[in-house]
């Protein structure tokens, strides 16, 4: 048996999956280097700063917190060693003209919400999470395995589980077999944001994060998401891993179907015995692998996800608003439809806001506010020019924001502002400006999407939303621990699995983590 300690793996990119990665493989043994381009770890999950008031760029909350402790858990760790973790309750706020209701991760507290905005529902709510319980129990193993050949089909797991991906449903079609009112759906559909996807269009099976955001709740880190990113890159160095910022990869180099190593663009060499490739997945295939890379206008042929329109706002007032508050456009469906062309631009437009500073003193001075925004909007298939057109849309949307909440004076407050656009996205390495990756639809998931050791390679693997099981931040890490099990069965380096989610999957997680009654609004 080969010893790990033998073998060299590059990761490419300290994103959340570079970094599970990268972390997971220092500590059974590997000897890990771990490149970005960036001065920070995080990728899009990493830590902005505008002078006092601090940002997370991407992701905003965690769900399915156990699966991240399971990552801290494989390394012999506890991620509240790391990190200060709030449970928020209530969780979220959403708004449709003069409706708002507010989601709580206790069932008795959201049934009762829905009840008391929707009389009568509360029984639909009921049967939803019933359902949705043994739902997530049947499909959840086919996200922690991998999807390499044809043959993965024939696992009894998959096949369990076959009914709830095969079918031609949508989320918002199987929304309506528990709820009439259309608002309702939406505040069990909107999580198909999360993938960049159209509810009207995202595949049944992804009901599932509704789901799970409203049994297992979402959690705030303070400091923001970003200080996840930055506990790994810690765990990683107790471990013996090596973090190289600032290095830019200009060329994965192979010989034949192996890859060898990487080449930076300063013109150095770094041998690999094995490369984890945790850059956006379409931006990489298609500049970094030299002859074997795939054609810009070949990857433009799949499906992609929408982009986002963000503003990072430094606010010298804080706000009596919700952290976490979803402004729905006045047309939602037509809003969607916006985004699903990819070539219109809705000025009827949902907005998205995290007021973190009603619940983090870290983000910002005392007394004011950091204010993440974001809309999501068209990707970059059809090149427009967001350059000329950010301002008049930033005004837009705080025009928006004024009237459909408290901030009334926000333009006002404004001291720092930092606008983010599909086409920053794009230079920033994002192909396409697809933010979300990949689309998600059945044609580019399970054995469809690229495989966690990528086709063609011998030991080329990938992690991120970009390959199985796909976007979001519980994907991301299991994408990392599947490919980092496939790299330790390659060489035969054994090692224990951490398993915390049969708990959570049977109603037994700790009691601690059940929050407190809140009172409900009347």
């Amino acid at each position: 048996m080969r010893t790990a300690s033998s073998k060299h793996v590059v990761v490419i990119g300290a994103g959340p999956g570079g970094l599970t990665s990268a972390m997971l493989l220092a500590h059974r043994g590997f000897k890990v280097t771990l490149v970005e381009k960036e001065n920070v770890v995080g990728g899009r999950s990493r830590e902005r700063k505008l002078g006092p008031y601090s940002f997370d760029t991407g992701p905003t909350f965690l769900h399915q917190k156990f699966v991240l402790d399971e990552m801290f858990g494989e390394v012999g760790r506890k991620s509240e060693d790391y990190l200060d973790f709030v449970k928020l309750n209530p969780m979220t706020k959403l708004s449709w003209g003069d409706t708002e209701l507010h989601t709580y991760p206790t069932r008795e507290q959201m049934e009762a919400e829905v009840e008391r905005i929707f009389p009568g529902a509360g029984e639909g709510y009921r049967r939803f999470m019933k359902d949705h319980e043994k739902k997530l129990k049947d499909i959840y193993p086919v996200l922690q395995r991998p999807f390499g050949s044809v043959t993965s089909y024939l696992s009894p797991l998959l096949l369990k589980s076959l009914p709830y991906i095969t079918t031609k449903k949508s989320v918002f079609d199987v929304l309506g077999e528990y709820f009439e009112d259309e608002r309702l759906r939406l505040a069990f559909t909107f999580q198909a944001k999360y993938l960049g996807m159209s509810p009207w269009k995202c595949p049944a099976l992804f009901s599932i994060l509704a789901y799970t955001e409203y049994e297992f709740g979402i959690y705030h880190v303070q400091g923001g998401l970003c200080r996840i990113s930055e506990a790994m890159a810690q765990v990683i160095e107790e471990e013996g891993g090596n973090i190289r910022l600032g290095c830019r990869v200009e060329e994965i180099l192979q010989s034949g179907n192996r890859m060898t190593g990487v080449k930076l663009t300063n013109g150095e060499v770094i041998e690999a015995d094995d490369v984890v490739v945790n850059a956006d997945f379409a931006q990489a295939m298609t500049t970094l692998l030299n002859g074997s890379s795939v054609t810009p206008a070949k990857m433009r042929k799949k499906a992609f996800s929408c982009s986002t329109f963000m503003l990072y706002l430094g606010v010298d007032k804080l706000y009596d608003e919700p952290h976490h508050h979803v402004l729905f456009a006045d047309d939602y469906t037509k809003n969607v439809d916006d985004i699903q062309s990819e070539e219109r631009i809705s000025d009827d437009m949902s907005i998205y806001i995290r007021n973190s500073s009603i619940t983090d003193p870290h983000v910002a001075p005392e007394g004011h506010s950091a204010l993440y925004i974001l809309v999501p909007t068209i990707n970059r298939r059809h090149d427009q020019d967001w350059d000329s057109f950010q301002q008049e849309y930033r005004d837009k949307i705080i025009a928006r924001i004024e009237e459909k909440t408290s901030m009334k004076d926000l333009s006002d407050h404004i001291v720092e502002e930092e606008i983010l656009t599909p086409a920053n996205w794009e230079r920033d390495g994002v192909f396409m400006g697809a933010t979300f990756n990949l689309s998600h639809h059945l044609g580019q998931m399970l054995y469809l999407r690229p495989h966690n050791q990528y086709q063609g390679f011998e030991n080329c693997y990938l992690v991120g939303g970009g390959t199985h099981p796909g976007s979001g931040l519980p994907t991301i890490y299991e994408s990392a621990r599947i490919s980092t099990n496939l790299i330790c069965n390659q060489y035969g380096i054994p090692y224990e699995p951490v398993d915390y989610a049969s708990d959570y999957l049977n109603g037994n997680f700790p009691r601690a983590e059940r929050p407190a009654p809140v009172a409900l609004p009347t």
